[in-house]
């Protein structure tokens, strides 16, 4: 035979386990230190400038100009 299980017992269990699982991930996704965000927006800033820095321009002739 089977073993007899409390559900109130077991829900509670399953409850708490998904609740870990949950509580992991937001501190994987939120759970850096201030030093850690600036870093990472610095490095972002410093792509997104090279990245800029590194497009092509066409020209006074091209539609893409920003003076009309």
């Amino acid at each position: 035979m089977s073993d007899v299980i409390n559900l109130r017992r077991e829900r509670k269990r399953r409850k708490g386990v998904e609740d870990a699982k949950v509580a992991d991930a937001n501190r994987r996704l939120y759970g850096r230190t201030k030093r850690q965000k600036l870093t990472e927006n610095m490095e972002k800033q410093r792509l997104k400038s090279l990245l800029d820095g590194r497009k092509l321009s066409s020209g006074p002739s091209g539609s893409d100009s920003e003076n009309p």
